[in-house]
C-alpha cells in the first residue's frame, strides 16, 4: 500500500477533484428515488406532476454530465499514473547496482515495466476512488432506507454485514493467486527473452518443442493461478448477488405485509425497494475495486522488490518518478561529478591494491590479493584459463563490482571518493559479444560522446576498416541497427569505433577482434597500437595471436597474478605461458618440450 500511495500523493489534487465528483454523483443517485417518490405522491393531487419529473429529468442529466468529466479526470490520471511507474522503473533498472539487477532474467524484469504498472492504475486511481465512493454510497442509502422504514432497514442492513463478511474472507486468497500469476508470467517472459536471444542455438539443436514446453509451461501456470483467482472472484460475486437478491425478496413480503396492515405507505415502500435495489451498486462497486486494489497491490509487491535494490553511488536518494526511496551504495565524500583529476605522467592511470572480490557472499573469490599497475600510456593484456579472474578484473575497474578488500585508484585517487560515472568517464569499454544499442548506427557512436562531429565518426568507421561499408548503405550513419542487420564482426568493429571516438585515458576490450576476418584483424591491430602511444589500453586476450606484442602481458591463474611481462620474457620463465601459446599455436612458439608447469 506504501507504492501505491507514493505514486497517488503527486496527483492528491486530482484525486481529491475525482472523489468529489464522485460523491456528486452518488449524492443524485441518492435522490433519484425520493424524487420518484414525490412523483408517485403528486398521483393522488398533493403535488403537480411537471415538478417531480422536471426535478428527475435534472437529476438525469447532472449526473451524465458529472459522469463523463469524472471519466475524462480519472482516465488521464490513470496513464499518468502509469508512466510515472515505468519512468521510475526504466530509470531504476539503469541506477541499480549491475550485480543484483544481471541475478534476475529480463524477461522477468521488462513484465514489470509493461504488464505489472497496468495493474496499478486502476488501484491507484479508481480502486480509491471508488472504495470510498461506494462506502458513502452504501451508507447513505442506508441511512435514507431508514427514514423510510427501520424495520426493512434492519432486513437490509443484516444482508450487507453478511454478505460483507464472506466477500472478505475470500479476497485474500483472490490476490495471492493474482500475485502468483504475475509471478508465472514474470518468468515467462525471462524464459521467452532467453530463448529469443538464442533463436539461432534452438533452432540448430531442433530444440523448438522442448524449449516451447519450457516456456508454456510458465503461461500454463498463470492460467491456473488466473482461473483459481477468477473463480474466487466468481464465488464471492454469487454470494454478494445472492445475498442482496435474498434480501429485496424478504422486504418485498415484509413491505407488502406493512402496507396491508396500514403501517407503510405504497409510495415508501417503492422508494424502499428502488434503494435496495441501488443496494447493488455501492457494494458492486466495492466488490470490484476490492478486487482491483488487491491485484494492484500485487504488482505493487513485484515492483517494490526493484524499489528496494541498491542504487549505485552516486544515484542514491529518489529516482524522478520514483515512489521509494531505495539504498544506494556509499561512497566517502571526496572528489565529485565530473571532476578533471591531476595527470602524473609517473603514476599509473589505474591500479589495484592487494584486491580481493567475489560475487556472493559464500561464494570462492573471484580474484584473491590481486596488485596490478596499468600505465599511463601503452597495451596491457591479461591472459590466463577460463575462471582465471579476467573478466573480474575488467568489472572491477569499471565499479560493476565491489572489492571484498583492498584498494582502487584511478589517476591515484582512490574508488571510494569517486562516484561511478566519475569513474568511468576514465574509460572506454569493448564487450566481447558487442550487444546493439537500439537506435542506428549514429545513435550508437553517439552514446559516449554525443558532441562528436559526422567527421569524427567517419574518421574512427575509417580506422576500424567499415567506413566503406556504412556509406554503401542507403541512410548512411542513420541506418537502424538491429542485431541482425549487421555480422558479430562488423557489430564488434561498431562497438570498437564508439570506444574510440570517445578517446579515453584507458580503452578496455574483451577480445575485440574475435570475430573479425584475418585482413580487418590486423587493420584494428594497428589502430589499438596508435591508440596506445597516446593512452592506456588493457585487453582480455583468448587468442593469443593478438597479444604477442603487448607491451606487458600479465598472466592470471586461480584468481591470482601468476606472472607479467613481455612476450619473450614470458615464453622463457613462465610455464603456464608456454601451455596457452603452444595450444593456440602461435608461430614463435618456443620448439622445446614445454616444462610441466609447477602450481
Amino acid at each position: 500500500m506504501r507504492l501505491l500511495w507514493s505514486l497517488a500523493r503527486p496527483h492528491w489534487r486530482t484525486l481529491a477533484l475525482g472523489l468529489l465528483l464522485a460523491l456528486l454523483g452518488s449524492a443524485l443517485e441518492l435522490a433519484a428515488p425520493m424524487a420518484t417518490k414525490l412523483v408517485l405522491d403528486s398521483l393522488n393531487g398533493s403535488l403537480q406532476l411537471a415538478w417531480p419529473v422536471t426535478i428527475l429529468l435534472g437529476l438525469l442529466v447532472l449526473g451524465a454530465l458529472i459522469a463523463v468529466w469524472q471519466g475524462f479526470l480519472l482516465g488521464g490520471l490513470a496513464e499518468r499514473v502509469i508512466l510515472g511507474a515505468r519512468e521510475s522503473l526504466v530509470r531504476r533498472y539503469l541506477r541499480i547496482e549491475l550485480l543484483p539487477l544481471t541475478q534476475r532474467p529480463a524477461g522477468e524484469l521488462i513484465t514489470r515495466v509493461t504488464s505489472d504498472t497496468v495493474l496499478l492504475r486502476e488501484a491507484v486511481t479508481s480502486s480509491v476512488i471508488g472504495l470510498v465512493n461506494g462506502t458513502v454510497l452504501l451508507i447513505g442509502i442506508l441511512v435514507l432506507m431508514g427514514t423510510l422504514d427501520l424495520v426493512l432497514l434492519g432486513i437490509c442492513t443484516g444482508a450487507v454485514v453478511v454478505v460483507g463478511a464472506a466477500f472478505m474472507t475470500l479476497m485474500p486468497a483472490i490476490a495471492k493467486a493474482y500475485e502468483k500469476a504475475q509471478e508465472s508470467l514474470g518468468h515467462m517472459g525471462g524464459l521467452l527473452e532467453g530463448a529469443l536471444r538464442a533463436l539461432r542455438t534452438v533452432k540448430a539443436s531442433r530444440a523448438e518443442e522442448p524449449i516451447g514446453d519450457r516456456i508454456l509451461a510458465g503461461a500454463r501456470t498463470a492460467a491456473a493461478h488466473g482461473v483459481r483467482a477468477v473463480r474466487r472472484e466468481t464465488v464471492a460475486w454469487v454470494v454478494v448477488y445472492s445475498g442482496i437478491q435474498l434480501a429485496v425478496i424478504a422486504v418485498l413480503a415484509v413491505g407488502a405485509w406493512r402496507v396491508s396492515a396500514g403501517l407503510l405507505e405504497v409510495s415508501s415502500l417503492i422508494a424502499f425497494l428502488l434503494y435496495a435495489f441501488a443496494l447493488m451498486g455501492p457494494i458492486e462497486e466495492l466488490s470490484r475495486q476490492a478486487s482491483a486494489l488487491q491485484s494492484g497491490v500485487a504488482a505493487a509487491a513485484r515492483i517494490r522488490e526493484v524499489e528496494a535494490l541498491p542504487l549505485e553511488a552516486g544515484h542514491g536518494g529518489d529516482v524522478p518518478g520514483a515512489g521509494v526511496r531505495a539504498p544506494a551504495v556509499r561512497h566517502r565524500p571526496g572528489v565529485r561529478a565530473r571532476v578533471v583529476l591531476p595527470q602524473d605522467p609517473e603514476r599509473p592511470v589505474a591500479e589495484l591494491r592487494a584486491v580481493t572480490a567475489r560475487y556472493a557472499p559464500d561464494a570462492e573469490p573471484a580474484v584473491r590479493g590481486v596488485d596490478l599497475a596499468v600505465p599511463r600510456r601503452g597495451h596491457m593484456a591479461l591472459v590466463g584459463p577460463s575462471g582465471a579472474g579476467k573478466t573480474t578484473v575488467f568489472s572491477l575497474l569499471l565499479r560493476f563490482l565491489h572489492p571484498e578488500s583492498g584498494q582502487l585508484l584511478v589517476d591515484g585517487v582512490p574508488y571510494d571518493e569517486l562516484a561511478p560515472p566519475d569513474i568511468r568517464a576514465h574509460f572506454a569499454y569493448v564487450e566481447q559479444d558487442a550487444p546493439v544499442i537500439p537506435g542506428s548506427i549514429r545513435d550508437n557512436l553517439l552514446i559516449s560522446h554525443p558532441e562528436a562531429t559526422a567527421e569524427d565518426m567517419w574518421r574512427v568507421l575509417g580506422d576500424v576498416r567499415l567506413a566503406r561499408h556504412i556509406e554503401e548503405l542507403s541512410e548512411g550513419l542513420d541506418t537502424p541497427l538491429t542485431s541482425t542487420s549487421l555480422s558479430g564482426g562488423q557489430r564488434q568493429r561498431i562497438a570498437l569505433a564508439r570506444a574510440l571516438l570517445h578517446a579515453p585515458g584507458i580503452l578496455l576490450l574483451d577480445e575485440a577482434t574475435a570475430q573479425v576476418d584475418a585482413v580487418t584483424e590486423a587493420a584494428i591491430g594497428e589502430c589499438v597500437r596508435r591508440h596506445a602511444e597516446r593512452s592506456a589500453v588493457v585487453t582480455i586476450a583468448h587468442r593469443l595471436s593478438t597479444v604477442v606484442h603487448a607491451d606487458r602481458i600479465v598472466v592470471m591463474d586461480a584468481g591470482r597474478v601468476r606472472a607479467a611481462g613481455t612476450h619473450g620474457e614470458l615464453l622463457r620463465a613462465d610455464a603456464l605461458y608456454r601451455e596457452l601459446v603452444t595450444a593456440l599455436h602461435i608461430a614463435d612458439a618456443p620448439a622445446e618440450p614445454v616444462e610441466a608447469r609447477a602450481d
